[in-house]
C-alpha cells in the first residue's frame, strides 16, 4: 500500500528490513525509486500506481545493491536510471554467465523465491556528473557520493522537500560502509556533509530502510550517523543504540564487527586526509 507523505509523493514499505520505494508523481505518469522486494509487493505497486490512473515513465536506482535494482513487468518497460558508476557496475555483473548464482547467495532465504530476478539489474547509465532525472515532473535532484556503495545517489524532490537518501540516514540500520573503497570513513563523512548542505530544503527524509523521518529529525540521523563514523575513524566504542544490546536487528552486531575487522586491515591513511565537518 501507498502512503503519501508530500504533495504526490508516496512511500511503500517492504515486510523485508522495512525497505522502501518511492514514487513522485509527475505531469504524465510517476517516478519509480528502487522498487521491491517480491512479485507480490512489485505487482501491488504497480496496482496501486495505476489505481491512480498513473502509469511508470521513469525509474531510478539509488544504487547496485541487490535490492535496490528490482523491476517487474507490471512496472512496465520505462528507462531505469542509475549513476554512470551504478549503471556500469552492474553492466559487469551481468556480464558474468554466473550472475544469478553471485546474486543468489546474498537474497534472504526466506524471501528469495520470491524475488524476480528477470529484469535485474538492467540500469540505463545518466552521464557523468547528471544532477537531474530526465523527466516530466517535480525537479528531482541527484546528490552523488561514494558512501556505502560505488554509484550511489541520494535524490531530492526539491518542490516537496524530500530526501530520498538510499541506503544511508535510517533509523533502524548504523552505516554501512564500502569497505573496498581505499577512504570508506571520509567517503561517508563527505556524503553526511552533502545531506547537511541540503538539510534546510528537507521536509521528511526517506531511507532505503526504516521509517520515514520528519524534517526534525533530518539533522538528527546526519548527527547520529556522523557520530558513529567519526568513533570508527578515532578507534572509539560508537554509542548507538542500533548496534548495542537493544539494537532492532540481531545482526547488526555481527555487521559492526565485521566493519570493525575490514577496517583496521585497511592501511592507516596518511596524517591530514581524515574529512568531516
Amino acid at each position: 500500500m501507498l502512503t503519501q507523505i508530500a504533495d504526490g509523493v508516496f512511500v511503500h514499505e517492504s515486510d523485508f528490513i522495512q525497505s522502501n520505494s518511492v514514487v513522485v508523481r509527475g505531469r504524465d505518469g510517476v517516478l519509480v525509486i528502487d522498487p521491491g522486494l517480491t512479485h507480490d509487493e512489485m505487482t501491488g505497486l504497480a496496482d496501486d500506481i495505476r489505481g491512480m490512473s498513473q502509469r511508470v515513465v521513469a525509474g531510478f536506482a539509488t544504487h547496485p545493491d541487490w535490492d535496490h535494482v528490482l523491476w517487474h513487468a507490471a512496472l512496465g518497460e520505462a528507462p531505469r536510471y542509475g549513476t554512470a558508476l551504478c549503471a556500469a557496475t552492474m553492466a559487469e555483473l551481468l556480464a558474468q554467465p554466473d550472475w544469478p548464482e553471485q546474486v543468489a547467495v546474498g537474497l534472504p532465504p526466506e524471501y528469495a523465491d520470491e524475488i524476480p530476478l528477470d529484469l535485474f539489474g538492467e540500469i540505463t547509465a545518466l552521464p557523468r556528473g547528471a544532477v537531474r532525472i530526465p523527466w516530466d515532473g517535480p525537479t528531482v535532484r541527484i546528490i552523488e557520493h561514494r558512501a556505502h556503495a560505488a554509484g550511489h545517489a541520494a535524490l531530492l524532490v526539491e518542490e516537496r522537500g524530500i530526501l530520498v537518501a538510499g541506503d544511508m540516514l535510517s533509523d533502524i540500520l548504523m552505516p554501512f560502509l564500502d569497505v573496498d573503497a581505499a577512504q570508506p570513513l571520509e567517503d561517508y563523512l563527505t556524503a553526511l556533509q552533502l545531506f547537511q548542505d541540503v538539510a534546510d530544503d528537507v521536509r521528511a527524509v526517506v531511507p532505503g530502510h526504516g521509517s520515514v523521518g520528519t524534517a526534525g529529525q533530518v539533522r538528527e540521523r546526519i548527527e547520529q550517523d556522523r557520530a558513529y563514523v567519526q568513533a570508527l575513524r578515532d578507534g572509539a566504542l560508537p554509542e548507538d543504540e542500533r548496534v548495542g544490546p537493544s539494537a532492532p536487528l540481531y545482526w547488526l552486531a555481527d555487521v559492526h564487527r565485521w566493519q570493525l575487522q575490514r577496517l583496521a586491515e585497511k592501511p592507516t591513511p596518511p596524517s591530514g586526509e581524515h574529512g568531516g565537518r
